[in-house]
């Protein structure tokens, strides 16, 4: 389990693939070491398990279903990596729960710059669109964010500078693909309705007005 804040950014320095997955050697920080064997970490928002410690940082594993399922099929070495390690009892809960297991990968579709922040609004596969609502959270690459300007199947999100600048956000470009992890809260409301009401909701899926009918709001 993690947060969704960031606590470096690392590189892979290099990768070794074979036909069905790969290892990836991550150098990280001097303020993000003191790994053990087996913990978890949170990179691009993907939960991977520290398979080797080295002097500069650790290698993972990547299995086909995580090379199919998330941004890490098209990674290349000096590629910059959100990292995070995981959540303990007297870590602080600045973000949201965050799994590292990824829903499906999306792509920036348009980046712009203005005083103060940066809006990045991302394109997402059509199934994520119940789970994605207004002022709900959302991790891209591992960063909690808060979505706005749902529709057409895309989101928004507003970065502040701290944020562009302690993230991998900064060397995004239109048309790289990120990871998407929805708020697991969403998740368990949407599978609880659909239990309840003895189906997924017709149409759009969970939305407001369908929560109001139901007598939820």
């Amino acid at each position: 389990m993690f947060t969704g804040i960031i606590e470096a950014v690392g590189s892979v320095a290099h990768i070794e693939r074979s036909a069905d997955k790969a290892r990836l050697r991550i150098d990280t920080p001097p303020e993000l070491r003191g790994f053990e064997l087996g913990e978890s970490i949170c990179c691009n928002g993907v939960c991977l398990t520290v398979a080797d410690i080295l002097e500069s940082g650790f290698s993972v594993d990547l299995s086909t279903e995580t090379l199919s399922r998330t941004s890490f099929k098209q990674t290349v070495e000096q590629t910059r990596i959100n990292l995070e390690k995981s959540l303990t009892p007297n870590k602080k809960m600045s973000g949201h729960f965050v799994t590292g297991h990824v829903d499906r990968v999306g792509v920036v579709d348009q980046i712009e710059e203005n005083p103060g922040e940066v809006r990045i609004r991302f394109e997402h596969p059509p199934e994520l669109a119940s789970f994605l609502i207004e002022k709900g959270s959302v991790a891209v690459d591992g960063i909690s964010l808060t979505v706005f300007d749902c529709r057409d199947n895309r989101f928004s999100v507003s970065i502040i500078p701290f944020t562009w600048q302690h993230t991998n956000l900064h060397q995004r470009k239109i048309g790289d693909e990120v990871n998407i992890e929805c708020d697991m809260i969403g998740k368990y409301v949407l599978k609880a309705c659909e239990t309840f009401f003895g189906g997924a909701p017709r149409g759009p899926g969970l939305t407001q007005e369908f929560l109001k009918q139901h007598g939820f709001v």
